[in-house]
Order: C-alpha cells, then structure tokens, then sequence
C-alpha cells in the first residue's frame, strides 16, 4: 500500500485500527511514534547494486489507556513527514513491537489497516545457482485431449 492509499482511506474514517496477520488488533491506544523514508542501499548475493526506499510508520503502546489517535491527527503528522523530510509516495512498511521489532506491509479490508507478513527472498536466484520453481500443477489442471490414444506411439 502506498502513502497517498493510507492517506485516502484515512480521510474516509472515524477510527484508525491496526490488524497483525494473527487476527489481532493493534491496542486503540497505540501510537504512531515516527513516519518516516528509509533507504536501503546494499548489494545482493549476484553483486547487483540496488536502492530500496519505503515510508516508515512505527506502531508502539504505551500506558496512557485514553490516548486514541484520530485520522485527521495522523494525516497531519503525514503531511508534516512529506513536507519536511521530502517523502514521496512509497510503498508503506509498519514497525510493530511484537517479541522483537516486526516488519510489515500494510493493506486494508475496509475497515481495518491490516499488518501484512513480509518475507526475505533472493534477488539474484539467476546468479547464485536457485532454480527456478517450476508451477504446481492439479492433476485436473492436465488436459487429457486425444494425444496419446491406442497405436499413436505416444505410450
């Protein structure tokens, strides 16, 4: 989800409600402790040099039970972000405190922003011997046709 989505589907709710990819919700009095651009300059395993940036949110709950962040609140810390840190519109990754710091994409079902599960991945599978997957197919995916009927040679 990019920043100008969260933007758009901030300006058309009441409540902002964080989901984790288990079912559960973010506490309502969380906060939004920092937006943030993070950039990513590194070299994978093929020696490709590559540049990643995304828009930072950091999630994190306090003890103040009464705190609730309102849409329009979160939208201004936005605009602010953008305007002084220079933030484009970037794809969006949430930092949430789990057992350790978790790292998330972000997505919405209409109600809720849902934390989405991240995963690592080769970037250079060509370059470091991974071969590519060859796509699973159902037995009932294979089409039986007329190629190998009695005395055609196929069998």
């Amino acid at each position: 989800m990019k920043l100008s989505d969260v933007k758009n589907k901030l300006n058309q709710l009441e409540t902002i409600s964080f989901q984790l990819p288990n079912g559960e919700l973010v506490p309502n009095h969380f906060h939004v402790t920092e937006v943030g651009k993070i950039t990513k300059h590194f070299i994978d395993c093929g020696g490709t040099v590559r540049n990643e940036e995304v828009v930072n949110f950091q999630l994190w709950n306090a003890n103040d039970y009464d705190h609730r962040l309102h849409p329009e609140k979160l939208i201004n810390i936005i605009e602010l972000s953008e305007k002084v840190l220079g933030i484009e519109d970037l794809e969006i990754e949430v930092e949430y405190q789990g057992d350790t710091i978790g790292k998330f994409g972000l997505d919405f079902d209409g109600v809720h922003f849902l934390l989405t599960n991240k995963q690592t991945d080769c970037l250079a599978k060509d370059q470091c011997g991974i071969p590519e997957e060859k796509p699973k197919l159902q037995f009932s995916e294979i089409q039986s046709g007329n190629s190998c009927a009695p005395g055609s040679g196929c069998c």
